[in-house]
């Protein structure tokens, strides 16, 4: 092979990496005669559902508010502190299909109980044909696993509980 086979053209390492960023892959691979160009990243997983880029509603001045309790003396309703994700979730960075081992009938990559490093694979996600491995965001037990095998998933969607 040639010098002036080996030589990568830096236009088309930064027009993978800009594909990575418009698709939200971790990894992509292009193969062409000899020469084959890889560009990977890690990602950092923030916790909790991505939040929409929406304003907040106005008030409405014009209605009263709520009574605090009802006259009868009962208490209100008792309603959850928190309404967003369990702490320790681990939320899909993108949409395609869970997968919870290598292969099929091989040994999951976590089980509920199991102790994990952080970085270390939780599960793999396919999307465009590519395995997406999504690592622990930090160290701890796995709690739940939310998703089954060969599940689709969403962006966003609660896939694992690490505590």
């Amino acid at each position: 092979m040639s010098n002036a086979e080996n030589n990568v053209d830096p236009a088309l390492v930064r027009e993978l990496a800009t594909i990575l960023d418009d698709t939200d892959l971790t990894e992509i691979e292009v193969e062409h005669g000899s020469l084959r160009v890889r560009v990977s990243r890690q990602k950092d997983y923030v916790v909790g559902h991505p939040q929409p880029l929406t304003s907040a509603p106005s008030p409405d001045y014009g209605q009263p508010a709520a009574p605090a309790a009802s006259q009868s003396g009962a208490s209100p309703v008792n309603t959850p502190a928190t309404t967003g994700p369990e702490p320790g979730t681990v939320p899909s960075p993108m949409v395609g299909t869970v997968y919870l081992s290598s292969a099929p009938g091989a040994r999951h990559f976590v089980e509920i109980g199991q102790q994990v490093a952080e970085g270390e694979t939780l599960l793999i996600i396919e999307a465009m044909k590519t395995m997406n491995q999504i690592p622990a965001p930090r160290a701890g037990k796995v709690v739940k696993i939310l998703v089954e095998n060969a599940q689709p998933v969403e962006y966003g969607e609660p896939l694992v509980v690490v505590a």
